[in-house]
């Protein structure tokens, strides 16, 4: 690919771009260009395509935020890898910050796994680097998700021997005594997430095979206590529904061999009235201690549909607006 740019007058900055592998080009652009129209979108330019040529006209900073995405999306093909419309978004999110977003993503057995905001490669780098890695950030921010991935792809490596992922199970006033059903009944709603994000990774059977041997293990937080947790990844979702007690038993669960993440909203807490949630208190507690690492995830982070952002920003709007 070669590119150049020129002046466009008063119009703004005009680059061209030139591809040197027409048959990635389809997938480049998108069905009637659907790809290239979101680009112009999200960037605020205006892009024309002719053959192996795209013309990129904008203000300076727009159209080079629209050409660092492109050249992002373009070597991400030459990778053999695929592109979705939530690759657009992170593509030219990445662009913003003067950063491709080119780091090897997380392989499971049936997608590769990559950031798609410069806070989720910190947290890829965090859940790398750390034995205990507490994430927080709004609904669509990635937390769960992406640990899940790093757990399944070390799983495959042989790098752990098993996977345990864990809830309270307490939301939005219910309690499991006043649910129909007998204990897995009861349990399953409050563990779907961790099964949806496990089927994205992995093919059916083989979470059921590996369920049945103990390689994955789905189970609400209170019956973590008085285990042990060695080599394995240990995930904890939505954390801030546990109370400080709770918290202190799960982290101090941590076996040799093991690495722990800890995810959760703390703008979504459902205990109590006037109960400190294990979460905030965690914070506070193990914000020095050496070898846990806290991320921070926002709204400009959240990766699902555009309006889950503007909901997310106008609830933290209000919030700070009532704390002022």
């Amino acid at each position: 690919m070669s590119d150049q740019a020129a002046s466009a007058g008063r119009s703004g900055d005009l680059r061209r771009m030139t591809f040197d592998d027409n048959a990635l080009l389809a997938v480049l652009y998108g069905d009637h260009d659907r790809n290239l129209v979101r680009i112009e979108q999200l960037a605020n330019v205006q892009i024309s395509a002719r053959g192996n040529q795209l013309a990129i006209s904008g203000s300076a900073d727009d159209a080079g935020v629209a050409h660092r995405a492109i050249t992002g999306l373009y070597e991400r093909l030459k990778r053999g890898l695929s592109i979705e419309p939530a690759d657009i978004d992170a593509a030219v999110r990445f662009a913003r910050t003067d950063d491709g977003g080119t780091e090897e993503g997380i392989r499971t057995r049936r997608r590769t796994v990559q950031a798609r905001s410069p806070g989720q490669r910190g947290y890829l780098a965090a859940l790398r680097e750390r034995d205990m890695v507490f994430a927080l950030g709004p609904a669509g921010s990635g937390k769960t998700y992406l640990a899940v991935a790093m757990g399944v792809s070390l799983l495959l490596a042989g790098k752990v021997e098993r996977i345990v992922l864990s809830r309270p199970a307490v939301e939005a006033g219910e309690r499991l005594g006043f649910l129909p059903g007998d204990m897995k009944e009861k349990i399953d709603p409050y563990l779907r997430p961790l099964y949806d994000a496990l089927h994205d990774m992995l093919p059916a059977e083989q979470i059921a095979n590996r369920m049945e041997s103990g390689e994955i293990e789905i189970a609400p937080l209170a019956f973590m206590r008085g285990r042990t947790l060695a080599h394995c990844y240990v995930i904890l979702d939505e954390a801030q529904n546990t109370t400080p007690m709770q918290m202190r038993m799960f982290v101090t669960r941590l076996g040799e061999g093991s690495r722990m993440v800890i995810t959760g909203d703390p703008s979504q807490t459902d205990l109590p009235g006037g109960q400190k949630s294990g979460l905030a208190d965690a914070v506070e507690t193990l914000k020095n201690v050496e070898g846990v690492r806290f991320v921070r995830l926002t709204s400009k982070d959240v990766v699902r549909h555009d309006l889950v952002t503007r909901i997310v920003e106008a609830y933290d709007a209000r919030d700070k607006q009532r704390k002022d």
